[in-house]
């Protein structure tokens, strides 16, 4: 598994983690840390799919949703949900990826955590959302310039 792939999957569990439990962030930052064995580029990268993805999850949910109406969000697989998640916030807020890129590593996530259709499933919500890839970035961008001047 490439590098990025694999701290791409140590988010993917943190994120998971702090969907169905209450633990605090930074204690389960610090445990996949010391339990990741990854260098400290790979680890920032890491923290900073974990630390995007967090504070958006609503708006993120909100494109899933629009995406995949015939599955109710609280229907989708927790897995699922982190995976489109994450995919989303690289190709639409951090674009550190290309779009193909970040759907790639989706699905191939898909297919190591998720279940049998997981793949199929997201990729075809990611291949929605990737047609309105320039709306959801300025979006986003709107909520996080809001988030920032609220903040100062």
């Amino acid at each position: 598994m490439k590098d990025r792939t694999r701290a791409r999957g140590i988010a993917l569990q943190a994120l998971y983690e702090l969907d169905i439990t209450n633990h605090p962030v930074g204690t389960v930052l610090q445990e996949r840390t010391a339990d990741a064995e990854l260098e400290e580029d790979l680890l920032q990268f890491f923290r900073s799919i974990v630390l995007g993805v967090l504070p958006i999850r609503t708006e993120l949910d909100r494109f899933i949703s629009d995406h995949a109406p015939e599955w109710p969000l609280d229907q989708v697989a927790v897995i699922d949900r982190n995976i489109i998640r994450i995919a989303l916030w690289e190709f639409a807020v951090a674009e550190d990826a290309p779009l193909k890129v970040a759907i790639n590593e989706a699905v191939e996530l898909a297919k190591t955590y998720g279940s049998d259709s997981a793949p199929r499933f997201v990729n075809g919500v990611l291949g929605a959302l990737a047609d309105r890839q320039q709306e959801i970035k300025q979006s986003l961008s709107e909520i996080h310039s809001g988030a920032e001047e609220s903040s100062s």
